[in-house]
């Protein structure tokens, strides 16, 4: 059987700041024990999940090769990134792509926007001639509901923030990648926009057999566009599995806590036309404990051995797990089967 297309081992990263010659330094674990794994042969649609502060950004820098996790493993194909040979990282760097928060950002002002589509197929060989490169790159546009005569010569900012972020979208499947890591792609785009540009990462996924790996602090959007979830709490995952079960039947208080805040839809109204944004509460920032569970000072069930040991993940049922002693006598899941939880359920609609 194949290696995984990427998969992420016991993840931990410490972020340190101070020390000689300023006095003391101090440190934040911005990620504790994180794993994953996206299979190469069957594509998946995986959240991750959390509020401000719980290291979702961190996760993603980590999976792109962007930094170093303090402890733990980043395999591409079996390889591990920090160590990888040139040809392996430039696999890596082609089936691997990134559609990051600020759709301003990642373009040069300087640039016409067809700048930022031509340069990965000049870079990889992608295509032999001019004609064939503008054939995919209007087929990108039109992938991403773009006209290409309406959006090519133009400057970044004579476009709008959605038709920015669905560019960046086109970048990433003009490489035609395995997988695309999507840190909240559409906080910054207006709230009429979101489920445009979300319908087309699922329609990707659907169409073009992407994995997906969406970040972000909106569970409405999660629901309705993955397949499984993993839910954060800074830095550490407090639950798993398949999304309508964790949203349905939350086990973990924390999930509870969020779901119980979902503002309750407009009977008849389609996730498409709903303009609201479950974002999540409480007290973000800051690392995880060096000891006991991190939401035991919130929660209504918090023990004494909360608050001594973090608790491992158990199963709670065959679709999920989470990191709570309610269900201490049940089995520990180990990081097999951790990644067998997060396995496509095979809806394929929004």
């Amino acid at each position: 059987m194949p290696p995984p297309l990427l998969e992420a081992r016991h993840l931990r990263k410490v972020f340190s700041s101070g020390g000689e010659p300023f006095g003391a330094g101090s440190e934040t674990v911005a990620t504790e024990d994180f794993s994953i794994s996206i299979s190469a042969e069957s594509p998946s649609f995986t959240t991750v999940a959390g509020e401000s502060g719980s290291g979702k950004t961190t996760i993603a820098r980590l999976l792109l090769g962007l930094m170093a996790p303090t402890s733990g493993q980043v395999l591409f194909r079996g390889s591990d990134v920090q160590g990888m040979r040139p040809t392996e990282r430039r696999a890596y760097r082609r089936e691997v792509q990134a559609i990051f928060q600020d759709p301003f950002e990642v373009y040069n002002p300087f640039y016409k926007v067809d700048h930022i589509l031509t340069t990965p197929i000049r870079k990889f060989g992608l295509a032999r001639s001019k004609g064939e490169m503008g054939e995919m790159v209007a087929k990108a546009l039109e992938a991403v509901g773009l006209r290409p005569d309406e959006t090519l010569g133009r400057y970044p900012h004579q476009l709008s923030g959605g038709q920015r972020q669905r560019i960046t979208v086109a970048r990433a499947l003009l490489l035609q990648p395995k997988l695309i890591i999507a840190d909240e792609p559409v906080s910054m785009v207006d709230a009429s926009l979101r489920a445009t540009i979300l319908e087309t990462l699922h329609r990707l996924y659907r169409e073009f057999a992407i994995s997906f790996i969406y970040i972000t602090h909106d569970l409405t959007t999660a629901y309705q566009v993955t397949d499984n979830i993993v839910i954060l709490y800074r830095g550490a995952v407090v639950e798993a599995g398949d999304v309508e079960r964790v949203i349905d039947k939350p086990m973990h208080p924390y999930t509870q806590e969020l779901v119980e805040a979902i503002p309750t839809p407009v009977p008849g109204r389609g996730w498409l036309a709903e303009n609201e944004e479950v974002e999540m509460g409480g007290a973000g920032g800051g690392g995880v404990e060096s000891r006991g569970c991190a939401y035991a000072p919130r929660c209504a069930h918090a023990a004494d051995r909360c608050r001594a040991q973090t608790p491992p993940l158990y199963r709670t049922d065959a679709g999920g797990a989470a990191a709570c002693y309610l269900y201490g006598e049940n089995a520990v899941v180990g990081a097999r089967e951790f990644a067998a939880l997060l396995v496509t359920d095979g809806r394929g609609e929004c």
